[in-house]
């Protein structure tokens, strides 16, 4: 029985968890593990922190999201899913030709997503248009991008930063999913990151570290977030690729591999 609000986003993340896994084995491809990684993330923002309403999709009053990692879309659709954008038979026909669910994010065929994407480094060039927009109209919303640690090789996303840095967007939140693994292996051995929030803060923002996986460690911090005046926040969440599912912990190669029945199975088992 859940019993506090902390359980049922832990609920909320396991449930996220099992509809990745579900729909990626149906599908026979897909992007588990950076999927896995971000459960928690998705499930305190779209159940704990952010303005939405899952039978209005276009209200003008809700909070923006933008996921810049395209890749790691069953999150994001499992999220959707389960706040009740769309009825959660769908994920059966994700990645099938025509489904509303698509292998990256489609802005005109899913309900709740606010742009297409999957081509790296371009998410939070949106967010800060978005950010950039509602503060000059003086409105109250406020904007979240979740990009990969990986996808921060990209010059693109530093340009963004520095814009928003300059702006003074303290309406946006940047999360990155920092698992430490990308397609091609140890992000520090394809292309380092670190010191990576000297580098945020270098940038003119508000920078801080965070465990991924703790619900109430990202609640609050993202509660400090919407308090933060004068410049944008980033919150780098430590997290492990594949979260919860054994096999798939700290392995690359689930990156873009899809469970095959026995592992489906086994996945299943480990998460309920």
């Amino acid at each position: 029985m859940v019993t506090t609000p902390a359980e049922r986003l832990k609920q909320v993340a396991r449930s996220i968890r099992l509809d990745i896994i579900e729909m990626t084995h149906a599908a026979g491809s897909g992007h588990p593990g950076g999927s896995l990684s971000a459960a928690e993330i998705m499930a305190v923002l779209y159940f704990g922190v952010m303005r939405h309403d899952p039978k209005r999709p276009g209200w003008e009053g809700r909070d923006r999201f933008f996921l810049s990692k395209g890749h790691a879309c069953p999150v994001l659709y499992a999220a959707l899913g389960e706040a009740g954008y769309f009825d959660k038979s769908q994920f059966l026909k994700f990645r099938k030709l025509g489904s509303m669910l698509q292998g990256h994010p489609h802005r005109l065929r899913t309900p709740g997503v606010e742009a297409s994407s999957g081509s790296l480094g371009q998410g939070l060039s949106l967010a800060c248009g978005s950010a950039l927009g509602f503060k000059l109209d003086g409105k109250p919303n406020r904007v979240y991008c979740l990009l990969g640690d990986g996808e921060l090789q990209e010059g693109q996303v530093w340009e963004a930063a520095m814009a928003a840095g300059h702006y003074k967007l303290d309406n946006l939140c940047a999360i990155v999913d920092y698992n430490g693994l990308q397609i091609d292996g140890q992000v520090e051995q394809v292309m380092g990151l670190a010191p990576l929030a000297e580098k945020w803060r270098a940038f003119r923002w508000n920078a801080m570290e965070v465990d991924g996986h703790r619900v109430e460690a990202l609640s609050s911090a993202f509660e400090r977030a919407s308090g933060a005046k004068g410049k944008p926040t980033v919150l780098l969440a430590r997290t492990v690729k594949g979260k919860g599912v054994s096999f798939m912990e700290n392995r690359a190669e689930w990156h873009g591999r899809a469970p095959n029945r026995e592992e489906y199975e086994k996945a299943l088992n480990e998460l309920t």
